[in-house]
């Protein structure tokens, strides 16, 4: 009798240093933000090759302050309302959020049907006088040609926020995804390269981004910025650990998160090793297959690109594609954890008609193709045995019952 096997985004996250780490914050009774979340910063910062790194509650939170900081006050080059930005239609929804929370417009551009990416050749003609940012998204470790997508940015003059949430540890020629536009934004959610729970990072090379980051990070405050000597000395009368100088948010980590995911941090390589292994063992199972029919195609990507997976995305082709519930909900009997390509197209989404975007069906061909055929299981932190590796192959395969 076969063995059923439970296979989810993601199993067996955290390993018992990361849980000792976390629970030594708790028994020292200093919980909230303070030496941990800076030595994680620092960390981090030296890794990715960055100045500077924020640590936040969530990526959701970090993507919020990226789009904050660019609207600041304190920002010498700040955007005015219903100036627009570029987004990709498959992202996100707090991808897109901070924009409109920052009264800006998003400007949605179609993806390329093999990487899911942003398609670099239709960025220029969304670009009009009023076209400030790129609000780009590197989609499930992956990331779109960077080197064409900066030098439209640097021509046209346009900041680059790259929402690298899902892509953390990936690279464009040899460069950390997340460092090669102006903001950095990534997430340690369960599922993801790295987790502590929740939380997330930000990224930046430009000191007063950093600091913008920091009051906006912590209710708006000018505590532990370089903001902080000109306003106490122009407000002596106010008590100067409390000077707010701008708006804000409560978007900070506890060191609980950040002693979890420091941890966790060490050990990215050796998941990325992983997770990259067990997807080529899953392909090459599923392409060696007897029953292996052509069902499925698979993200591509240029020999530029160092994949980061926490994720495989799959699309299925056409002549499977009729009875595609039936199948994910089959999948789901059978202990197998699916989840759609992001949010689709966004603009799909009941939201878009609330805030009636546009969305030109003819614009956004490939968004709606993949949103149709795609779905994505999880890649584990562990290698697959051979029995896991054929109860998800079988499985996958079965697809053909449902033609």
């Amino acid at each position: 009798m076969k063995k059923n096997y439970y296979y989810p985004l993601l199993s067996d996250a955290f390993n018992a240093k990361d849980i000792s780490e976390g629970v030594k914050v708790l028994k020292s009774r200093f919980i909230t933000m303070s030496k941990i979340t800076k030595k994680f910063e620092s960390t981090f910062a030296k890794k990715m090759g960055t100045k500077y790194a924020i640590m936040t509650n969530s990526g959701s939170s970090a993507n919020l302050l990226a789009l904050s900081c660019l609207t600041n006050p304190l920002s010498k080059k700040r955007l005015s309302p219903n100036d627009e930005v570029i987004i990709p239609a498959v992202c996100w929804s707090t991808t897109l959020w901070p924009i409109i929370q920052n009264n800006l417009k998003p400007v949605f551009v179609d993806v390329d049907l093999n990487s899911f990416n942003i398609d670099t050749d239709k960025i220029i003609k969304k670009i009009t006088k009023r076209t400030k940012a790129i609000m780009l998204v590197h989609v499930l470790g992956t990331s779109t040609n960077m080197s064409k997508l900066m030098q439209i940015a640097k021509k046209y003059n346009l900041k680059v926020i790259e929402d690298t949430c899902e892509s953390l540890g990936g690279e464009f020629n040899d460069k950390k995804l997340g460092t090669i536009g102006d903001f950095g934004t990534y997430s340690f959610y369960y599922s993801h390269q790295i987790t502590s729970g929740e939380g997330g990072m930000i990224v930046c090379n430009n000191l007063e981004d950093y600091n913008i980051l920091k009051t906006l990070r912590s209710h708006g405050w000018s505590r532990d910025t370089s903001f902080h000597t000109h306003y106490k000395k122009k407000y002596k009368k106010l008590n100067d650990k409390f000077l707010f100088i701008g708006p804000g948010y409560n978007v900070r980590p506890t060191d609980i998160q950040a002693a979890i995911g420091l941890n966790q941090f060490k050990r990215l390589n050796k998941f990325m090793k992983i997770r990259n292994d067990n997807r080529t063992k899953i392909i090459n199972a599923i392409k060696k297959h007897r029953l292996w029919d052509n069902q499925f195609k698979f993200v591509t990507y240029s020999k530029k690109i160092k994949p980061s997976w926490f994720g495989l995305p799959i699309q299925i082709n056409d002549k499977f594609l009729k009875n595609k519930d039936k199948y994910l909900n089959f999948l789901a009997t059978k202990g197998i954890e699916t989840r759609p390509i992001i949010s689709g197209n966004f603009l799909n989404q009941p939201a878009s008609k609330i805030y009636k975007f546009k969305s030109n069906k003819k614009d956004f061909v490939n968004a709606n193709e993949i949103e149709k055929k795609g779905f994505f299981i999880g890649l584990h932190t562990k290698l697959l045995k051979i029995d896991e590796l054929n109860f998800i192959t079988e499985n996958l395969l079965n697809i053909n019952k449902f033609k």
